[in-house]
């Protein structure tokens, strides 16, 4: 990777194999991050296991609005060549990241794939599952190898290629019928990100400017998920970020918009399979 970085990264656990490197890393930003980076000869792809700094944001010089910065997902790919200029508020995040050879996924694409600016601009945020799984499949042997873990490592990385080839190559010029437009897309994020009670349906597409049967059926257009499920992740992932400060978990169930902070510690334990506290002694003890 080339570029200014206002970070410091460290690797807690790295596989080397034919095809790819695979790292557990830490990224430490105790700056605010402003930084424009560009990978020579690989794929980078990056999956966030931890909540991503406020405010991290990104746009490809090469998308479809240079100035235009996007929210960046839990997952997402910068392709070879392609600059990226990325922002955030600084913090600690741990990622699993995965540098993948280039022939390793073009073998997959057929004569006519092209980075458009509108494929580059959709490798910000990847909600697709079967990839989400893979990596962490690929996090869980990093932090305890087992019998034949580079040969697993392998045939892992192996099909994240096939299914980041069959993602990038879904990715249309236009929006599907029916989706949503990016704009709209942008409204219902900052709309999630902010403190308070969840949004309803009906004010979500009041914000639209569309019916509640023009958003849902849209949203999943767009997305590949029902806007109930990107919702309960958006609410979950702002959870975390304000259990990862120094605010106490009453303040926290309060500013997430809950009556009291049992039935905040109930609603995060059904979603995560643990409680607010032992999600954050984990983190503490991560960063320690």
């Amino acid at each position: 990777m080339t570029g200014q970085r206002d970070f410091a990264m460290t690797i807690e656990a790295e596989f080397r194999v034919p095809i790819a490197t695979t790292q557990l890393a830490h990224f430490h930003m105790p700056e605010p991050v402003d930084v424009v980076f560009r990978t020579r000869d690989e794929y980078w792809l990056d999956m966030c296991l931890t909540p991503r700094p406020a405010n991290a944001r990104a746009a490809f010089r090469n998308g479809t609005h240079p100035g235009a910065f996007d929210r960046i997902g839990d997952v997402f790919l910068a392709p070879p060549g392609e600059a990226m200029h990325a922002r955030s508020d600084g913090g600690h995040q741990v990622s699993i990241v995965c540098h993948l050879r280039p022939e390793q996924i073009d073998q997959w694409f057929d004569g006519t794939f092209a980075w458009t600016a509108r494929r580059l601009d959709a490798m910000l945020d990847i909600p697709n599952a079967a990839i989400r799984g893979l990596l962490l499949r690929l996090a869980g042997e990093a932090r305890q190898p087992g019998f034949a873990s580079e040969i697993l490592v392998e045939l892992i990385v192996a099909q994240i290629a096939i299914e980041l080839a069959r993602h990038c190559s879904s990715v249309t010029e236009e929006p599907a019928t029916g989706g949503l437009a990016p704009w709209r897309l942008r409204i219902i994020d900052k709309r999630l990100a902010e403190p308070g009670d969840a949004p309803t349906l009906g004010e979500l597409a009041r914000l639209c400017n569309l019916s509640v049967r023009q958003l849902t059926r849209g949203f999943r257009e767009s997305c590949g998920m029902s806007i109930g499920e990107h919702v309960i992740r958006s609410r979950i992932d702002c959870a975390k970020r304000l259990l990862a400060t120094d605010e106490s978990i009453k303040a926290v169930a309060y500013s997430m918009g809950f009556a009291t902070p049992s039935s905040f510690c109930t609603a995060f334990r059904r979603e995560t399979g643990e409680a607010p506290s032992q999600f954050r002694a984990r983190l503490h003890a991560r960063i320690n």
